[in-house]
């Protein structure tokens, strides 16, 4: 008897209840991104149905991100409410169905992808790649085979960043607009491929041909009187402010109905749409891993390609007030300006020096400085961000004569002489064998997963390093790895929880069982 499950893990034979004491339970996980639409949830869901129908499995639940990208886990919400399920217990089923690795994930780390897959397994669900042709047993070639596979997933999205950027950019110089609001005073216009007005988009709106493109014009008269009126008054010397409260005052709303600030006249003062020029990739956001700001002499640009709302000479003049209003401040009275906004506030970002009259916007800090952060560490602001690492490496750092203490002594035990190298940290084994001891703090990702990090001193010319990794609390040691020099290529060291047989073979549960290693036995003489 075949039974048919829905996405939802769902039977519409009677005999469910039966077909579920017979059968091994197993639950599915689809994604799909806008990249391929063979790779619809759909499709992968019938696959995965036909895996299951041949190995015994029956579908119990299904976890499904809709349109995600497998850049990171940020956003995926079912794969995160998986990886929940499984570690605290709720699961029900004892394997995860997912169509290939790169379902999976297109992590840019191949280790960030294994961590996850290491937590089902420790949790004893094991995970399929039903459409890939190797089985995901453990053994060394699906292993090799699943490691490739992880790389090259990453580097397809590698490769694809690199041609959409290209042809996002080569589309801002022709003109067209790429995504965003269009701001006060413009409104955005679909046009075709070949150039024809088909008519204006309103308010998260979006073009719904591939072939379709998107322009920037004029918006109503009344808008655009507000924008000549804003600059005009700003040359005239008034200030961001003062413009803002008029507004408000004359209940004139800005774009979205909201209320007017320094911060929204600040931004469109400094904004080139506004004489008719297409800029792009002021930031940069790239597979998703850091923001960064884009130096301007970089940044992707097309001039007059639409109808302005103001003259140049009107912009170039407003421009020119402030890079002078922040050209007359010293390095020493900017950070001095930067302590009283945090004395008010007592914090800092961007949008709230930018709210502060006759000051430096938060660009000029960035310019002046390299970036808002350097500034706020010169004034003495730290961000909200873990710090706790300082505090850890000093329990550790503490902890680590103790440690060494009883290497030494575990190591006499098994009748070795051991002599301490006091200025290297290095220990010697009957003369012949150098060992480093090393702790390694609990450190984890942003996507949740656990790294360890060990550094080598190329001074010190050791046989083996013992290193300690230290649990998630980094309160104790979570096990140890007796690791020969040939097997450490690099001089810095990182490892994940789920590292391979090429690092794991060298790992310990205990401490006792590394100094098993370096028990001396009598040799009988040869007759």
């Amino acid at each position: 008897m075949i039974i048919k499950w829905d996405r939802e893990g769902r039977s519409g034979d009677r005999d469910t209840a039966q077909a579920e004491q017979t059968c091994k339970r197993a639950a599915q996980y689809v994604r799909m991104s806008t990249e391929h639409q063979q790779y619809s949830t759909d499709n992968q869901a019938e696959a995965l149905a036909k895996y299951a129908e041949a190995r015994g499995y029956v579908i119990v639940k299904t976890y499904a991100d809709d349109g995600k990208s497998g850049l990171n886990i940020a956003g995926r919400g079912a794969l995160q409410l998986l990886l929940q399920d499984i570690q605290s217990g709720a699961a029900d089923f004892e394997a995860v169905l997912v169509y290939d690795v790169s379902r999976w994930g297109r992590f840019q780390d191949p280790d960030e992808a294994a961590s996850y897959e290491l937590s089902c397994r420790r949790a004893g669900v094991v995970v399929h790649y039903c459409a890939e042709q190797f089985e995901n047993d453990g053994s060394i070639g699906s292993s090799i085979i699943k490691t490739v596979k992880r790389a090259m997933a990453g580097e397809y999205s590698r490769e694809l960043s690199v041609k959409v950027f290209a042809g996002q950019a080569n589309l801002i110089r022709l003109g067209f607009r790429q995504g965003g609001q269009a701001g006060f005073g413009l409104r955005r216009v679909l046009v075709n491929q070949d150039g024809e007005r088909k008519g204006e988009l309103g308010a998260g709106e979006h073009k719904s041909i591939q072939t379709d493109r998107v322009l920037l014009e004029p918006g109503p008269e009344s808008e655009q009187a507000i924008v000549r009126e804003i600059f005009s008054r700003f040359v005239a010397g008034e200030t961001e402010n003062e413009i803002a409260s008029d507004l408000n005052r004359r209940d004139v709303r800005s774009e979205g109905d909201r209320n007017w600030n320094r911060a929204i006249i600040h931004h469109m003062l400094i904004n080139e749409k506004y004489v008719g020029h297409n800029v792009w990739g002021r930031t940069s956001f790239k597979l998703k891993q850091a923001h960064r700001q884009i130096s301007p002499d970089e940044w992707i640009r097309c001039d007059n390609a639409f109808s302005p709302v103001i003259e140049q000479s009107k912009f170039n003049a407003a421009k020119a007030i402030i890079e002078a209003r922040s050209a007359s401040w010293s390095d020493d009275a900017m950070l001095d300006q930067l302590r009283v906004i945090l004395a008010g506030n007592g914090s800092l970002t961007g949008l709230i020096i930018d709210e502060y009259d006759d000051s430096p916007s938060s660009g000029c800090y960035r310019s002046r400085f390299g970036s808002l952060l350097r500034a706020y560490a010169l004034v003495g602001f730290k961000p909200d961000h873990d710090y706790r690492y300082i505090q850890i490496n000093r329990s550790l750092n503490a902890m680590y004569p103790q440690i060494l203490e009883s290497c030494m002594t575990g190591l006499r035990r098994r009748g070795n002489r051991v002599d301490e190298n006091d200025a290297e940290s290095i220990l010697t084994l009957n003369n012949q064998v150098r060992l480093s001891v090393s702790i390694a703090r609990c450190m984890q990702t942003g996507a949740g997963s656990l790294r360890w990090k060990l550094r080598l001193d190329n001074r010190a010319a050791v046989d083996l390093t013992l290193l300690i990794r230290m649990d998630a609390a980094n309160v104790q040691a979570l096990d140890y790895y007796v690791i020969p020099k040939i097997a450490i290529a690099d001089a810095i060291l990182t490892l994940c929880e789920h590292n391979g047989l090429g690092l794991d073979a060298y790992r310990r549960k205990t401490l006792d069982l590394c100094f098993d290693i370096f028990r001396r036995a009598a040799l009988r003489k040869a007759a």
